[in-house]
């Protein structure tokens, strides 16, 4: 079997000092390639650099609503520059974030669509963060044509009406480390009621390790956990997931 992390950072300080290691034990455990996923300019500067480095690793750049504050004319120039290196694969993570709101909700609305028009420029597929922003998130990725781009919904953590919207919108859904959480039942039964071809898996390294291993720093090896589980939720050999999910995210990134 062979997985794909579709949406990690290892570019953060906290695997400075093993990050060759954590590459090496997700080898190790099957994982065939990482996204590696920008949250602001630096680090979208970081991914790039990482898959320079790393015939594995690919990278997606892009602005996490969080940082919506700080975001000028400036920024989306420096961010298209970025987005022409033959590594980056898509726009992200951008979308918002409603639960913390560090940007104002207006601004983070209004980098949203900057950034999905610069994927409209550009041809590439977005990474979407939605957190408890279901009806604006989804107005939004109407208003700019979404269905056009493709991509990911990631870290999908909301009801199954909103899950078939998204699929209405030819985005793919990402499951990561939270599917395996004792107070997980919802989500798992949002993931046995959607279809296959659908779904991509992700760890969001170094966040929301996934069970048996929560509260240890998360690292890509780990999304063969996450695989398990919705092999078993969906009663599907874990190797038959293994190659459509790995097919799916290859067609999500187009790569």
């Amino acid at each position: 079997m062979y997985f794909i992390d579709t949406h990690a950072h290892l570019d953060f300080s906290n695997y400075d000092h093993d990050r060759d290691e954590v590459i090496k034990r997700a080898h190790d455990e099957g994982v065939s390639h990482i996204i590696n996923i920008g949250a602001d300019l630096e680090s979208s500067q970081r991914s790039v650099e990482l898959a320079d480095r790393d015939s594995s690793i690919y990278a997606a750049v892009g602005i996490h609503p969080h940082e919506a504050a700080g975001v000028d004319k400036q920024s989306v120039e420096q961010l298209k520059k970025l987005a022409t290196h033959k590594k980056v694969l898509a726009i992200g993570e951008i979308g918002l974030d409603y639960h913390y709101d560090n940007s104002p909700r207006e601004t983070q609305q209004e980098v949203f669509r900057k950034q999905l028009k610069l994927a409209h420029e550009l041809s590439l597929p977005v990474v979407i963060h939605n957190r408890e922003a279901d009806r604006d998130c989804l107005a939004i990725l109407k208003d700019e044509g979404v269905e056009q781009l493709g991509g990911i919904m990631h870290c999908f953590n909301s009801s199954l009406d909103f899950a078939w919207q998204i699929l209405d919108l030819n985005l793919y859904i990402a499951f990561g480390g939270v599917i395996t959480f004792k107070n997980a039942g919802d989500l798992r039964d949002v993931v046995k009621s959607l279809p296959v071809d659908k779904i991509v898996i992700e760890t969001d390294s170094p966040y929301l390790t996934p069970h048996p291993c929560r509260g240890k720093r998360n690292e890509p090896a780990y999304v063969k956990l996450v695989l398990e589980k919705i092999a078993e939720i969906k009663d599907i050999p874990a190797a038959e997931l293994a190659r459509i999910t790995s097919d799916n995210a290859k067609k999500a990134y187009r790569f």
